[in-house]
């Protein structure tokens, strides 16, 4: 418990970080009511999911008339979106159309996918390197979500890749660190190449648990993230179909509170 209170001391007025939700924490239902329900849990801040495979909001959707989507956003909801996170690959027309909506809602960040495991590493830079250069001509960051089965679940690869596409970032998921094949390793050496951050409990054998059964250290990555002046969202990010829908809510607001504490 000291250690904990000096790291919330050190945490206080060194880094100025907000709390926001993702969309994907109600994957199953339509855009529109993901956002009230978020509202209804007393969350300000959104994590725009997009995925082309569900019926909750396609990035297609959104990149084929951006404008379109910003009214329709503006329409339904209050909630100042932080950042849009896309569930898989996208082409550069896609990237285009969807940092013109970013630049619209004056959301700084995008997160996308890295490459699945097998990927020869040139490739990947390259069509990093294109995701990127799109980003900077709309004042957009790019991320990586650093996730098993792709490319950045190995947090060394993960970092060789910013340190090859200058203006690359990561977006922070801890939990494929600390279940997943590299949960025997360190991964510390990621944060000063983090941009985003997606939160949720786990275990070495549980992508995601209950808040407070798991292993995620919240303490001591805000630490971590402080050191390098972090000032950017921390996205509740859980994934509806690894969770009991009667419990999600129940578990939304214990990590927004617990993340509260450490603010």
């Amino acid at each position: 418990m000291a250690q904990f209170g000096a790291w919330r001391a050190q945490l206080q007025g060194s880094v100025t970080v907000f709390i926001a939700a993702s969309s994907r924490c109600f994957s199953d239902l339509k855009f529109e009511e993901a956002c009230q329900n978020i509202v209804d849990l007393e969350y300000d801040r959104i994590d725009i999911w997009l995925d082309e495979s569900s019926n909750h909001l396609k990035p297609s959707e959104v990149a084929g008339d951006p404008e379109a989507f910003v009214l329709r956003y503006r329409d339904l909801s209050r909630l100042t979106p932080v950042a849009f996170t896309v569930a898989h690959d996208v082409d550069t027309e896609t990237m285009k159309g969807l940092c013109a909506a970013a630049k619209l809602l004056r959301v700084t960040q995008i997160t996308v996918p890295s490459s699945p495991i097998g990927t020869p590493f040139n490739s990947e830079i390259d069509r990093l390197k294109q995701f990127v250069a799109i980003g900077n001509e709309d004042g957009i960051r790019i991320s990586i979500h650093t996730k098993g089965g792709q490319l950045t679940e190995d947090p060394h690869t993960a970092v060789e890749l910013c340190q090859s596409v200058r203006g690359l970032g990561l977006s922070l998921d801890p939990s494929y660190y600390i279940c997943g094949v590299h949960s025997n390793q360190s991964w510390d050496q990621v944060f000063p190449y983090v941009y985003h951050t997606l939160l949720r409990d786990s275990t070495d054998k549980q992508i995601q648990v209950q808040v407070g059964l798991g292993e995620v250290d919240y303490a001591r990555i805000m630490q971590l993230l402080a050191r390098e002046d972090y000032h950017r969202a921390l996205s509740v990010d859980f994934d509806r179909g690894q969770m009991d829908k009667d419990t999600l809510a129940l578990e939304m607001r214990k990590l927004r509170l617990l993340l509260e504490t450490l603010l």
